[in-house]
């Protein structure tokens, strides 16, 4: 399988770090995810530069240090989403509402932090940066509050402004997930709040994939999808494809919206392994999976977008729960664990952990 990845990278991002609740700074390195993105195999990668994990096994003992040269960063509390920028990634913790900047062979620095209620599957749940990063500094964030779940903006030295309110909270199905489809236009990906009767209620905007034109304070939204369920992760690749994963009380789902507005069903798990965030490309979607503990690499035929083959599995069993998912420079796909909210964590967990691309022909590493 040939995944040319894209969506989701920044080329050539360095955050500066801050430690001041409810402000951020960052630098102005950052490039646009809409960079044109080098291939899963890394063909377009600088040869100078590493373009996969370190292969040396040693490393020092101690706390907080894995032993596992793909692991990034450890000792995390329960993530949520992630995006790969520059060499490393920005990954949210959800409970504690930090951003958290990961590098290799470098300690977890918090770039900033949002006042969240991380009780149940709420928190901070996803982030994504402007999709003209370099020119505004912005970052916007998918967040549960006492009184709703929202998204919000964060600009450089100010406190998070309110994008979209009133997203409905309930004992379950908090999550959601934003992306961008367009330069000016945002999407995000809601869950049912428990209900599965709001997903599919037209005054409801829960269980929804939902389009922001021009993400600003007091932006409204427009219903792209109904039904959704708790929701995981939605991610577009460069043909204009919107790829959304979610759970129901029947089986999880893979669907895909192309560019006209269709919604067509891409594949089901009936045994439901808990699929939650993805990283799209041309020719097809990797997903990580959470009661499975892999990622799975959905492969799509690159003009009918259809996935007819059931999806590989690769990583299984090596990290635990898998939550968010983001695709980086050099084809890897970056993923960061949940075993601390209801697995099995390890003296190490959580972790960011980059999955080096899979081979032609075969699943990946095992």
């Amino acid at each position: 399988m040939r995944l040319v990845v894209v969506g989701r990278v920044a080329a050539s991002v360095l955050l500066g770090s801050v430690l001041v609740g409810g402000c951020a700074r960052f630098d102005d390195s950052a490039s646009s995810p809409f960079t044109p993105e080098p291939t899963l195999r890394g063909a377009n990668i600088d040869p100078k530069k590493p373009s996969q994990s370190p292969t040396s096994t040693t490393r020092p003992s101690g706390p907080c240090i894995d032993p596992d040269p793909a692991v990034v960063a450890t000792c995390l509390d329960t993530t949520g989403g992630l995006v790969a920028v520059g060499d490393g990634a920005l990954v949210a913790e959800r409970r504690t509402g930090r951003i958290m900047k990961v590098v290799p062979e470098m300690p977890p620095v918090e770039i900033t932090r949002i006042d969240v209620d991380g009780s149940g599957d709420g928190g901070l749940s996803d982030i994504a940066l402007s999709p003209t990063f370099r020119e505004d500094g912005l970052m916007y964030a998918y967040i549960t509050t006492p009184s709703d779940n929202r998204v919000v903006r964060i600009a450089q030295g100010g406190p998070p402004k309110a994008i979209l309110t009133g997203i409905p909270k309930g004992p379950t199905g908090n999550h959601g997930a934003i992306d961008f489809a367009t330069a000016d236009q945002m999407l995000v990906l809601t869950g049912d709040a428990g209900d599965p009767g709001a997903a599919s209620s037209a005054s409801s905007l829960a269980g929804k994939l939902l389009r922001v034109n021009s993400p600003s304070p007091g932006a409204t939204a427009e219903v792209a999808v109904s039904g959704i369920g708790i929701a995981g992760d939605v991610c577009r690749d460069s043909r204009d494809s919107i790829w959304i994963t979610d759970r129901t009380p029947v089986e999880d789902r893979l669907q895909r919206l192309g560019s006209d507005g269709s919604v067509t069903t891409a594949w089901t798990w009936p045994d439901r392994p808990g699929v939650a965030g993805c990283a799209a490309a041309t020719d097809g979607v990797a997903i990580a999976l959470t009661r499975t503990k892999a990622l799975a690499i959905a492969a799509a035929d690159e003009k009918t977008h259809a996935v007819t083959s059931a999806p590989t599995l690769t990583a299984q069993d090596k990290y635990g729960q898998l939550g968010g998912a983001t695709a980086g420079p050099d084809g890897s796909i970056w993923v960061a664990t949940v075993n601390k909210t209801d697995g099995q964590p390890g003296p190490n967990d959580d972790r960011v952990v980059r999955i080096p691309p899979p081979q032609a022909g075969g699943g990946g590493p095992d």
